[in-house]
């Protein structure tokens, strides 16, 4: 097979051997396509380098003669957004979702949509968590594995009073009565449910916390039972986060004993 002037986007580089690098796009007409980027180091070999990092839009050629295609030539589009922090990780999250879940070559125009939205508004300061929010519902969708989210999985409709969780084959199913604190930690309210149906922001902290929790549950299931590490780096910057602000507390609580 030969590519040409086919649009994608990087998901992932490494080095491969001394000059080369192996990388992973997701591709406009062809899905995600492994390639082998031969001799990119050296000066005369910087734009395309610069080309070949994660997050950017590109335009490359390339040679496909078994299970990797070989890169003959790769220019950039734009100019990839500059992120930082948890926008950052959070671009290295939709990287990882779909290098885990796109298999590749598998023509898929959709997807290359999508991760094209989710990169512009990672780089316009939209609000992070509904930005992945919104990515993994469409994701879902998109793969053929999603579900309603203002019916449950037996066609009645949300309720935006009561609590839910998220059934990976069935969609939502409600919890009838007080199930304790661990049905309620796995579980998301009506009306989450029914803000993301609409594609509209939920006005509750909470309520986006529990709609990460349920999608999470979904997502893992899709992924074989085996996490990402961008959720083991999001939960190692949660706990030290949390470590920070309890000694902010406590060194605040004690200047307020000494005043």
């Amino acid at each position: 097979m030969r590519y040409q002037g086919e649009l994608a986007y990087v998901l992932h580089a490494r080095p491969w051997r001394e000059t080369s690098l192996l990388v992973e796009v997701l591709s406009a007409e062809h899905g995600r396509v492994g390639l082998l980027a031969r001799g990119v180091h050296g000066p005369k070999r910087q734009a395309l380098r610069a080309a070949l990092q994660p997050l950017q839009h590109i335009r490359f050629e390339a040679v496909q003669r078994g299970e990797l295609a070989t890169l003959s030539a790769a220019e950039a589009i734009d100019a990839a957004p500059r992120l930082e922090g948890e926008r950052m990780l959070a671009s290295f999250y939709l990287n990882e979702l779909l290098l885990r879940l796109a298999p590749r070559n598998d023509p898929h125009r959709e997807l290359y949509e999508l991760y094209g939205i989710a990169r512009a508004r990672l780089g316009e300061q939209a609000p992070l968590a509904w930005t992945l929010r919104r990515f993994e519902r469409d994701l879902l969708e998109a793969m053929g594995s999603g579900f309603a989210f203002d019916i449950d999985g037996d066609g009645v409709p949300i309720d935006a009073a009561a609590r839910y969780r998220l059934d990976p084959e069935h969609g939502p199913r409600r919890l009838l009565g007080d199930r304790g604190r661990s049905d309620r930690e796995q579980s998301v309210t009506g009306a989450a449910l029914l803000a993301l149906a609409a594609d509209q922001l939920p006005p509750q902290a909470e309520d986006m916390a529990g709609l990460r929790r349920v999608l999470r549950t979904v997502l893992l299931h899709h992924l074989g039972g085996r996490g990402l590490k961008s959720w083991e780096l999001l939960g190692q910057l949660q706990r030290v986060a949390e470590r920070a602000g309890e000694g902010a507390g406590a060194a605040q609580s004690g200047d307020d004993k000494v005043s």
